[in-house]
């Protein structure tokens, strides 16, 4: 079961708003810079269960085909371009740019109506007992399915 606040997908990428709040910021009134992953974490999430994964039947499911399986961060270049402050409502757009074996990378951008505020490009790895793996083909196939040809 999908909520609104689980953001919906147009054009091929995850849309998910979140406000701003006081917790959010820092001394100076601004997003203190943590907070973007937190938010960025949220878009990826709620895009996977968007693309109609029951990300518990999913797991289980990648759990019999490779048995301790984890999804790490394996890296992130993030780009900081301007500040959000308190009350701003904030646009996490998330899409797929590349499924490889063991990996997925996402670009994601974090906007404030059309101003794009920070850009980052995420690459997720699939890892069983402390090395990379395949990544299952049900994941696989569910992660190129929103990819544009």
């Amino acid at each position: 079961m999908t909520l609104p606040l689980d953001g919906e997908i147009r054009d091929g990428r995850h849309h998910m708003q979140v406000r701003v709040y006081y917790e959010d910021t820092d001394f100076s009134g601004i997003v203190y810079h943590a907070n973007y992953l937190r938010f960025m974490e949220r878009g990826r999430t709620n895009h996977l269960r968007l693309m109609g994964a029951s990300q518990h039947a999913l797991f289980e499911q990648a759990e019999v085909e490779t048995p301790g399986f984890a999804f790490v961060v394996r890296s992130m270049q993030l780009d900081f371009l301007r500040p959000a402050r308190m009350d701003d409502v904030l646009d996490v757009v998330t899409w797929p740019v590349a499924v490889k074996g063991a990996s997925i990378t996402l670009a994601q951008e974090v906007r404030r109506a059309e101003e794009v505020l920070v850009k980052a490009e995420v690459r997720v790895a699939f890892i069983c007992d402390g090395r990379a793996q395949p990544i299952p083909k049900s994941l696989r196939l569910l992660m190129k399915a929103d990819l544009a040809e």
